[in-house]
């Protein structure tokens, strides 16, 4: 099963998030299958490659939470729905 997840980057005290697609049984840092985006909490700076993130929830791909909250913050369940 895949999963939209957050994986943390960057330095200590200065977190950035990369949005990847992930196997449920990989760890927090694994290996991804794919790069749809990044989230910085600090600036509250988003990036979303629509695109891909369509691609994945299309074949059943289920977001985690907070990736759940910042996709629809961004309105692409609404992208989703139209397809």
């Amino acid at each position: 099963m895949v999963k939209l997840r957050l994986k943390r980057c960057g330095r200590k005290q200065r977190v950035v998030y990369r949005i990847v697609a992930m196997d449920v049984r990989s760890r927090r840092e694994g290996r991804d299958l794919r790069k749809v985006g990044f989230y910085d909490p600090i600036k509250n700076q988003t990036y979303l490659n629509v695109p891909a993130i369509l691609y994945f929830l299309e074949k059943g791909a289920q977001p985690t939470e907070t990736v759940y909250d910042i996709l629809k913050r961004a309105e692409v369940f609404k992208e989703f729905r139209l397809n």
